[in-house]
């Protein structure tokens, strides 16, 4: 049986999406089909009810739970996302994700990714005609700086986190977690575009 909020599984929230996304990139004076995007992945903790069998271990980050794959325009608006298992990689994550934009955005021939994206998801984006790039770190960098393209999708992440339902995962099923994402960056981007303050649960 299908939980999902209504409107993911008839692909209301993806249309919704696309249709807001050109209605902000327009207003930001850009062509509403992005020619780039940025790719990034995000472990977060789970609620009690998720099952077992839909998590797993970020060794890196040392986080149990799920992860969040997604690929954003340059304006931080998403294009694509797939929630996981926090053990699968962001090679893995990154194949996925350039995979979707390239079937629904073929006008981007060039994506920004962290070092997680290693050569498999660099030649499956060669092979679909989009040049991955890897944003690095400067080797002998101290303290905080923000690393060029690489800070977009992280703002994203920044905006997720900001509601209150994304602050974990509390989802049974990962499609219903994709979902609530799409809904969260609906609302983004409708506030946006009428001007309205967004409230953050964080100052309640």
């Amino acid at each position: 049986m299908d939980t999902s909020p209504p409107g993911r599984k008839d692909g209301v929230f993806d249309q919704l999406n696309g249709v807001l996304r050109r209605l902000v990139r327009e207003a930001e004076g850009r062509d509403p089909e992005p020619s780039a995007c940025v790719l990034d992945a995000q472990s977060i903790k789970t609620s009690a009810n998720v099952p077992a069998t839909g998590q797993g271990i970020d060794a890196g980050k040392k986080i149990a739970g799920r992860k969040r794959h997604i690929g954003v325009d340059t304006l931080g608006l998403l294009l694509a996302v797939w929630v996981t298992a926090a053990s699968v990689s962001d090679n893995v994550g990154g194949i996925n994700l350039l995979s979707s934009i390239a079937k629904a955005h073929p006008r981007i021939t060039k994506a920004w990714a962290d070092t997680g994206y290693r050569t498999k998801a660099i030649d499956h984006g060669a092979r679909l005609g989009i040049d991955v790039e890897i944003a690095r770190r400067d080797p002998g960098q101290k303290g905080f700086k923000v690393i060029p393209r690489r800070w977009v999708v992280e703002r994203t992440f920044g905006w997720l986190m900001n509601h209150r339902r994304l602050a974990r995962d509390y989802e049974t099923h990962p499609h219903r977690s994709e979902a609530m994402i799409r809904l969260a960056m609906i609302d983004l981007m409708s506030r946006r575009l009428t001007r309205e303050s967004t409230p953050n649960w964080k100052d309640s």
